[in-house]
């Protein structure tokens, strides 16, 4: 696989191997209905007490957002007594800086078996450029089977931080095949004890296997891919709100997205990736209007796959003046990725959900204050879907390696994003609107009628 075998910088400091928009038409309604939705949502809660505030951003710098569905789960000191983490689940854990936490899996040969550890530092905490957290899958003789160091990097700033581990069913090596018992082993490191504060640091575990293919397929990673970005990522962007976590991430397809980001926070974005599908994406952090300096290591765009393992990653500065991070062309999704030496090829080796996550330094607020930047995504997806490998089973959890609403149609006006879903979420809300505009808002029951219909769109576009 390529996979690190020690301690190893990150991916930037090593260098590198070879929503759809409305109609214009309905703009103004829009705006109308909401305020009128607003009055309509008081009264009835007037008489009701059922009226909900607006719901906050769900990034916070306060925090990460662990999956409502994470088991807790105890970190074993040593092997012995480590408890078992069953593929397919979410965990919740800590680890004390400094020490190894042993966690334990029951594998069978008929399936890879991946582990992503994200380790969650307090708000505020101390890092350098080589602290990080280290993720290892062992046998029951102590033998590696798979290791990854991540580290801050040049953004020395407390953010949630992802490494990841495989057992790998592969000819290529002996160790590591036979069905029997693993261990996890996952540590908090850092370089210099005095600088960490907090003794524990929180921790969310994922559980993946991939079954094997029903039959041989191609042994070598492709070396050579089309390289150019797609053209048309340009125009209005459309408002999103990325999530806190993983399992909050908020949908992108292609097109531009507007968002906007405080220093020390953290946000996550979801873009969903068919088999043959290529990823393009930009981070563009906006001027300041206030404030003087530069703050090295300040913006941070990171890559990570449907199994949380780390892809890519860019890191610029900031002077005060608008500043792009740009994640170098990648390959196709293909299942022969996964035998590259390359880390950033290798990663693109699933369809599924791909997540790119921002960070912005806590440092930024030193020179620039502490009020939120703007934040604008470029993304691109290139080519259609096309059908993927035959895999001898059913991954766990099931599904992982489907990318639902995956389309390498043009996006949508305005930045909307592509694909069927996108186009299903633009007629729900044109159909909504033109109800509402061509009833002109005249009475309560046309209001009423019109909040209905607003919420059987909203509900359909969540689920």
């Amino acid at each position: 696989m390529g996979r690190r075998t020690g301690w190893w910088p990150t991916r930037a400091e090593r260098g590198r191997l070879p929503a759809s928009a409305l109609p214009r038409t309905f703009s103004a309604a829009r705006a109308r209905v909401a305020a009128s939705m607003v009055c309509v949502a008081a009264a009835l809660g007037a008489l009701t007490g059922t009226y909900a505030q607006p719901a906050a951003a769900a990034g916070t710098a306060d925090g990460y957002a662990f999956a409502d569905d994470a088991l807790p789960v105890t970190a074993a000191q040593s092997t012995t007594g480590a408890e078992r983490l069953r593929l397919g689940g979410t965990y919740r854990s800590s680890v004390s800086v400094a020490t190894q936490a042993y966690y334990r899996l029951d594998l069978d040969a008929a399936a890879d078996a991946y582990v992503a550890a994200t380790v969650v530092p307090p708000p505020g905490t101390s890092v350098t450029t080589l602290d990080g957290i280290k993720v290892s899958v062992q046998d029951v003789d102590g033998g590696v089977c798979d290791q990854d160091t991540e580290t801050f990097g040049s953004v020395r700033s407390a953010r949630p931080l992802t490494a990841w581990a495989v057992r790998e069913l592969t000819s290529r090596r002996s160790r590591c095949q036979e069905a029997g018992t693993y261990y996890v082993v996952v540590e908090a490191v850092k370089s210099d004890d005095e600088v960490f504060a907090p003794e524990e640091w929180e921790l969310e575990l994922v559980t993946v296997s991939e079954p094997k293919l029903e039959r041989s397929a191609a042994t070598e990673a492709p070396d050579s891919w089309n390289s150019a970005p797609p053209s048309g990522l340009t125009g209005d962007p459309s408002p999103r709100t990325g999530g806190a976590g993983f399992t909050q991430a908020t949908r992108l397809g292609q097109g531009v997205w507007e968002d906007e980001v405080r220093p020390g926070q953290t946000l996550f974005y979801e873009v969903p990736l068919g088999w043959g599908q290529q990823l393009y994406a930009t981070a563009e952090l906006g001027s300041s209007p206030g404030g003087s300096g530069a703050t090295a290591g300040a913006l941070d765009l990171t890559l990570y796959n449907p199994v949380r393992g780390p892809v890519e990653d860019e890191r610029v500065g900031y002077y005060g003046r608008q500043q792009s991070a740009e994640l170098d062309p990648l390959p196709p999704v293909a299942h022969e990725n996964r035998f590259a030496v390359s880390d950033r090829i290798s990663g693109m080796r699933f369809a599924g959900s791909y997540y790119l996550v921002v960070h912005l330094a806590d440092q930024v607020a030193e020179r620039f204050g502490d009020e939120a930047l703007g934040l604008t995504l470029r993304v691109g997806v290139e080519g259609v879907p096309r059908s993927g490998p035959d895999y001898a089973g059913e991954p766990e959890p099931k599904g992982l390696f489907e990318a639902e609403g995956a389309s390498g149609l043009p996006s949508l006006p305005g930045g909307g994003g592509s694909g069927t879903a996108k186009a299903r979420e633009a007629t729900d809300d044109d159909t909504a609107m033109t109800a509402l505009a061509v009833g002109g808002l005249g009475g309560g029951t046309a209001l009423l009628a019109g909040l209905g219909v607003w919420t059987v769109a909203a509900r359909r576009r969540a689920g």
